[in-house]
């Protein structure tokens, strides 16, 4: 029996257990993918925001405000690269330069550092292509851009490294509370007993919560369509660009991201499953259309790859994190949208002294090591570094994606790493390996004969990204 089951592996199960991996606490992770970040970690915007927007008194506005400074920490020890960029609310309007000053107070209201309020020509002085249409702009020193999936992989793997259990291709279907705690049962009829259990299911999260008999709250899904463009265009702002936000929620964007693309989106629209996330033709032209009102100079030519991710919401507008009334020792952590990647690890901290109020005893983990090695350590060499490396380890002298410049060193390490890939979608958020302008035209082939020969499994096995995403149908027999 584990003393805390998570159900959902993405950045906020990721970080929560990573957490709990600091304490005498057997801790298990389960997840209804084949691989961590499989739901909206995989797919938002990878926004660090500062703070300025939730309402004040919300838990949205105190995880928030304390929540910044903690990724930015665990990302450091995690070994994560993020920038702290900045970011620009943009007005249009003078009636959008009145919400400009309410989301300035609201961000002294919530004790947000540096926010200040430029005017139209003060903003273009630190933003030259920005749309001379800009009439103000809240300026938000302590945003930050990272990787979301780069995050939860970390997260996931330090946890595991600290005696952490991942179960994947786990969907729940069943939880029974009974006078030991909890037994959750897996569509393929796999059990897992806990004394504690926290519902970190995102999208589905209202529906996991309802096997315990809790149907305190509905999960709305919101799929939010991306343009991605080239590494041409990562240089054409330096601050993440918003315009003013709408009850829709924070609206258009155009961001640098941590890895030199430009990112642009996302579109906000209900859906009626979390399935729902594919693009539309009229919801990349939104993305296109207000993009360029911000940034008018942005070349849609260098389009690499549009994607959407399906966030989950709720009708009061603030995060659920609670003790279930339905089951004593069952924890929701629902409803974690915007700025939930921000607040992950605050949210990870919340949650645990919550488990301990409720119950769990926490005792410190003496053996805890909250490093984790540096994937990107052989980009970081010198060329004679590199040289020196490639003649001790051959493999990181052969380059098998052109366009990101990945290796087979760290494709293989990859592999073999917590949490393992096991497909090409898996190689691909761990390394970039497919990622770049060709989209893995060029190195999926050899992607896929590492991940046979890594897990020993035969090459038309591998998938992109689980089952029924088969590459390949079969061999041509000479």
């Amino acid at each position: 029996m584990y003393d805390v089951t998570i159900i959902g592996a993405g950045v906020v199960g990721g970080m929560l257990a990573r957490e709990l991996s600091k304490y005498r606490l057997s801790v298990c992770l389960l997840e209804r993918g084949n691989d961590v970040a499989c739901g909206a970690s995989k797919a938002n915007s990878g926004i660090v925001h500062g703070g300025y927007d939730p309402v004040p008194g919300t838990l949205k506005a105190k995880l928030n405000t304390v929540g910044v400074e903690k990724l930015f920490n665990t990302a450091e020890e995690l070994h994560v690269p993020y920038r702290r960029n900045g970011s620009l609310v943009c007005a249009f309007s003078e009636a959008e330069n009145e919400t400009v000053q309410k989301l300035y107070n609201r961000g002294q209201e919530n004790n947000i550092p540096n926010l200040k309020v430029l005017s139209g020509e003060e903003v273009r002085k630190i933003e030259p292509n920005l749309s001379e249409s800009v009439t103000s702009a809240l300026l938000v020193e302590n945003a930050g851009i990272i990787c979301p999936y780069e995050l939860t992989i970390a997260a996931v793997g330090n946890a595991m490294d600290n005696g952490a259990t991942l179960k994947t291709d786990f969907e729940v279907v069943g939880i029974e509370k009974n006078e030991n705690g909890f037994v959750i049962t897996s569509v393929d009829g796999e059990t897992v007993e806990s004394r504690f259990a926290v519902n970190c299911a995102g999208c589905y999260s209202d529906k996991i919560a309802q096997m315990i008999g809790d149907n305190s709250f509905e999960i709305i899904p919101r799929a939010g369509e991306y343009l991605l463009l080239d590494k041409n265009e990562g240089k054409r702002v330096s601050y993440t660009i918003f315009q003013v936000p709408t009850a829709d929620g924070k609206g258009i964007l155009v961001s640098p991201t941590v890895d030199g693309n430009l990112l642009t989106g996302p579109t906000a629209l209900a859906v009626e499953t979390p399935e729902n996330n594919e693009t539309t033709l009229d919801g990349l032209d939104t993305v296109r259309k207000l993009a360029l009102k911000s940034v008018p100079s942005v070349d849609f030519r260098q389009v690499i790859t549009g994607f959407s991710g399906v966030r989950s919401s709720e009708k009061n507008g603030d995060f659920i994190i609670e003790e279930s009334k339905a089951a004593k020792g069952f924890v929701n952590v629902a409803a974690i949208d915007s700025p939930g990647l921000t607040c992950s690890a605050a949210i990870a901290e919340y949650v645990t002294e919550l488990l301990e109020s409720i119950g769990l005893d926490l005792t410190l983990n003496p053996d805890f090591d909250g490093r984790r090695e540096n994937p990107h350590l052989f980009h970081t060499m010198t060329t004679e570094e590199k040289n020196e490396y490639i003649k001790a380890h051959p493999q990181y002298g052969r380059i098998i994606c052109r366009c990101e410049g990945v290796s087979e060193g760290e494709i293989r390490d990859a592999i073999r790493r917590n949490p393992p890939a096991h497909d090409i979608d898996g190689v691909k958020r761990r390394t970039r390996s497919g990622m770049g302008r060709c989209q893995g035209g060029f190195c999926a082939p050899y992607v896929m004969k590492l991940l046979s020969e890594e897990n020993n499994v035969p090459f038309e096995t591998v998938t992109k990204s689980g089952k029924n995403a088969e590459m390949v149908v079969g061999r041509i027999e000479p």
